[in-house]
């Protein structure tokens, strides 16, 4: 302890949306919303090692176009840790990336959790976790989320986070399907309309889940249909995926603004993916739900695996807004 950590590596794991209702606009011109969040065990890794500067943060990435500069969420993470401790702290980071920008998962939001919890790790803990959520709310309104321990209701902006405990079994299976093209989080609530949106009270989707498991009828999400209307394409490839499916999946649906179509049940995707020619490029990855212990950071399970196309997005898509 006296010497210090000088390196670290930690899991930056993604989310998914089990149900996402938008409740109304308020008067920062954000929206209102009621989510049961959950992290899922697709993520990135993150290297840290302490910088001799005592001036700069450098970041590296394995990912042609996400960009390594201040308006990277970890490098925003990190100026933020040091306005609030004092600390004077520097980082070399290098940034594995396997979750998809522009994807609805979150992945941005967590690097930058992962990035204060690692800060804070560096420097001996001086921080409480509660400290980090309340203070990551200034940077994005996904990041309080993942200092729950995994599931989580969240409402306002989506940073009001109360946990779940024990809500869904971690060997639950599930598959996740990104087409190529990102789907922007602004176009998307540019076209919400509150008139339209489902009237289901969250509170009782909630209730449901945790009495009886997911099923398609919890699984709403008030963002499809903007991003229907903003990504025809995934329009399309929800209805394929629930048209093909056997019994195999208990509920599809898209996650946060788009564009992941998520089917929970099975670990596979639909034979189409493979057989279609028009879906040679999506992104697949098997996953399940995960959750951490209190003073631990969330940790790879040893049988994720994440499956890449050739020509996938990720250098297409800007990592700060997810």
């Amino acid at each position: 302890k006296d010497v210090g950590i000088t390196r670290l590596n930690l899991f930056s794991p993604c989310k998914i949306n089990v149900f996402l209702r938008i409740t109304g606009k308020r008067p920062d011109g954000f929206h209102d919303l009621a989510s049961l969040f959950h992290v899922v065990s697709l993520g990135d890794t993150i290297k840290f090692s302490l910088s001799p500067s005592k001036s700069k943060d450098r970041l590296s990435t394995n990912v042609a176009g996400v960009p390594v500069d201040e308006s990277n969420l970890i490098i925003r993470a990190l100026d933020l840790y040091r306005k609030k401790t004092g600390t004077d702290k520097h980082f070399w980071i290098h940034l594995d990336k396997k979750v998809p920008t522009g994807a609805g998962l979150g992945g941005g939001s967590s690097n930058a959790a992962t990035a204060l919890w690692a800060a804070n790790q560096f420097s001996g803990s001086i921080a409480s976790e509660k400290d980090l959520q309340e203070w990551s709310g200034e940077i994005g309104s996904d990041i309080p989320f993942f200092f729950s321990r995994g599931a989580a209701y969240c409402t306002g902006r989506g940073e009001i986070v109360q946990d779940i405990p024990n809500l869904l079994p971690e060997n639950l299976p599930m598959v996740l399907i990104k087409p190529p093209e990102a789907c922007s989080t602004a176009e998307v609530y540019k076209r919400l309309r509150l008139d339209q949106t489902s009237q289901a009270d969250p509170l009782a989707l909630l209730k449901e889940i945790t009495q009886n498991g997911i099923s398609q009828d919890v699984c709403v999400n008030d963002l499809e249909p903007p991003a229907f209307e903003v990504l025809q394409s995934l329009k399309k490839l929800k209805k394929r995926f629930i048209a093909s499916n056997r019994g195999d999946y208990s509920a599809v649906f898209m996650s946060g603004s788009g564009s992941t179509i998520v089917g929970i049940g099975s670990p596979d995707p639909p034979a189409f993916v493979y057989d279609d020619e028009d879906y040679k490029d999506v992104f697949v990855s098997e996953a399940r739900f995960l959750t951490r212990e209190e003073n631990e950071w969330y940790r790879e399970p040893m049988s994720s695996s994440a499956t890449f196309s050739k020509e996938d997005s990720l250098s297409e898509a800007a990592p700060v807004v997810d």
